[in-house]
C-alpha cells in the first residue's frame, strides 16, 4: 500500500472517530438540554444541615415555596442534624447528581468544619456544585437579663470579679468561634459551656445558668423584644435595622469579633449545568420578591443573592479566613 493511500487511510478512520465524537457530544448536551427544559419533573428534596425552628430552616422553607412557584413543582425541606452539619453534607454529597437533593449549605459545615473536625466525609469544594448563597444573617452578643452589665467593656471589668460562661450551639459553630473571637480581644477566660443546638444554649442564658452568647440576629431577635435577654453588640459592619440602639462590635472597640453566616443551595457535584444554570436564574429572580424580602426582613435575614461563581469565591475567601481563626484559637471539636 503506497505512503498516499495509508495516510489517506489514517485521516479517513480519524476523521470518523471526530465526526462521531462531535455526535455524542452534540447529543448528550441535548440530553442535558431536554433535561433541564423538563426539569423539574417530581419534587425535589431541600435537605437542611440545622433543626428545624431555625434561621436556617425558615430560609429553606421560604425559598422552596417560591421556587415551588415559579417551577410549578414541590421543593420539601428535610432538617437532617448531627456532626455539625456533616452528615447532611456527607448525605448530599452522595446522593444522585441529578438536581432532585439539594442542600441548604452554609459556612458553618463548608468552611468552619474542615478546620475542627479531624475528618470529614466530604470535600466541600470538590463535593458540590454551588447554585447560589441566599442569605446572610448577622449575629449579635446576648447576655442574661440580670448580668450587671449594659456594654461590652463592661464584661471585662465583670471577669476580674467572678467566673463567666458563654453558650454555644457546639463546638466549631459561629457561635463558638465568636466567643472565642470575644476572649481573645478582650483578654479575658470565659469558660466555653457547648450545647446540642442554639435553643438549648439560649435557655439556659435566658436562665442565667449561663452568662452570655453569640446568636444569630434573627433568633435572638424573639427574645430581646420580649425582655429575655440583653443585647450588647451586634457583630457586622453597621448597626442593624431592627437593632437600632445596639452598637457594633466595632463601636464598642473590638473590630476583630466579626461574625456573619451565609447561607445557598448546592447540588452534588456532577449535577448538569444546564440544570445549575435553571435553579440559579430562577434563584436570582425570587430573591427580587417584595414578599420575600420582607418576610426575611422580618425575622432579621438579610437577603443575599449571589450566583455560583460568587458563592464558589466566598466559600474560598471563607476557607482561609476560618482558617486562620480556627487555628489560631485552637477550637477542635470534643
Amino acid at each position: 500500500m503506497s505512503t498516499f493511500r495509508v495516510l489517506h487511510s489514517f485521516l479517513r478512520r480519524n476523521l470518523c472517530i471526530a465526526v462521531a465524537a462531535a455526535l455524542i457530544a452534540t447529543g448528550a448536551h441535548a440530553q442535558q438540554d431536554s433535561s433541564a427544559a423538563q426539569y423539574p419533573a417530581r419534587p425535589v428534596k431541600i435537605v437542611v444541615p440545622f433543626a428545624a425552628g431555625g434561621a436556617p430552616d425558615l430560609v429553606a422553607r421560604l425559598i422552596g415555596q417560591k421556587l415551588a412557584e415559579r417551577l410549578g413543582q414541590s421543593f420539601v425541606s428535610e432538617n437532617r442534624t448531627g456532626a455539625g452539619g456533616n452528615l447532611a453534607m456527607e448525605y448530599v454529597a452522595h446522593a444522585p447528581a441529578d438536581g432532585y437533593t439539594l442542600v441548604l449549605a452554609s459556612d458553618a459545615p463548608l468552611a468552619i468544619n474542615p478546620y475542627v473536625y479531624p475528618k470529614l466525609p466530604f470535600d466541600p469544594v470538590k463535593d458540590f456544585a454551588p447554585v447560589g448563597i441566599v442569605a446572610s444573617i448577622g449575629f449579635m452578643l446576648l447576655a442574661c437579663p440580670s448580668l450587671p452589665v449594659s456594654q461590652v467593656a463592661d464584661l471585662v471589668a465583670l471577669a476580674k470579679a467572678r467566673p463567666l460562661s458563654y453558650a454555644s450551639s457546639g463546638f466549631g459553630t459561629n457561635h463558638h468561634l465568636a466567643g472565642e473571637m470575644l476572649k481573645q480581644a478582650l483578654g479575658i477566660d470565659i469558660t466555653h459551656i457547648p450545647y446540642k443546638g442554639f435553643g438549648q444554649g439560649v435557655s439556659d442564658v435566658v436562665g442565667c445558668k449561663v452568662d452570655i452568647m453569640f446568636g444569630a440576629i434573627s433568633s435572638g431577635l424573639p427574645h430581646v423584644r420580649a425582655g429575655k435577654l440583653k443585647p450588647l453588640a451586634v457583630t457586622i459592619p453597621a448597626r442593624h435595622p431592627n437593632l437600632p440602639a445596639v452598637m457594633t462590635m466595632t463601636e464598642a472597640g473590638f473590630p476583630g469579633v466579626a461574625m456573619d453566616a451565609w447561607f445557598g443551595l448546592a447540588a452534588p457535584a456532577g449535577t448538569p449545568r444546564a440544570v445549575i444554570e435553571k435553579l440559579s436564574a430562577t434563584l436570582m429572580m425570587i430573591l427580587r420578591d417584595k414578599d420575600l424580602i420582607e418576610r426575611f426582613a422580618g425575622a432579621g435575614i438579610d437577603v443575599m443573592a449571589a450566583g455560583p461563581e460568587q458563592f464558589a469565591a466566598r466559600l474560598q475567601a471563607d476557607l482561609a479566613r476560618f482558617g486562620v481563626v480556627a487555628k489560631s484559637l485552637k477550637a477542635k471539636v470534643e
